[in-house]
């Protein structure tokens, strides 16, 4: 049996900002974006070539809105990566480098704050 993780809520406070932040800054695929009544709505965005998707919205959770910290995305070259969401207008993070990768580090305009990573080959991996 698999357990996949697909898709987390990210809290926000302005729907269609964080909308207009994730795919005209951060470079995001919008999903979905409906009304599905009683005052809730379901919005979900992918980052590009990613199994895994964000959902922001009113009426999903009982978050905080800027309260999601630790969300990371893997890439295979952080500088192209910070190049291309710097250029998107994204206050991105300068390169810092760890034993365990290469990071830099961004948050969304309610304070959710996000690592993209560089990893380092793993010893006898290639």
């Amino acid at each position: 049996m698999d357990f996949r993780l697909e898709l987390v809520q990210v809290p926000v406070a302005d729907v269609d900002r964080a909308k207009a932040f994730y795919t005209e800054q951060a470079g995001f695929v919008l999903d979905h974006d409906h009304e599905v009544g009683g005052g809730v709505r379901f919005v979900q965005l992918t980052p590009p070539g990613s199994p895994a998707s964000i959902a922001i919205g009113t009426g999903l959770s009982s978050m905080a809105p800027g309260s999601v910290e630790g969300l990371q995305m893997v890439v295979t070259d952080i500088e192209a990566a910070r190049e291309e969401l710097a250029g998107r207008g994204v206050a991105v993070s300068e390169i810092q480098d760890f034993p365990w990768g290469s990071f830099v580090f961004f948050a969304d305009p309610d304070g959710n704050r996000w690592a993209v990573q560089q990893t380092t080959p793993r010893p006898g991996s290639g």
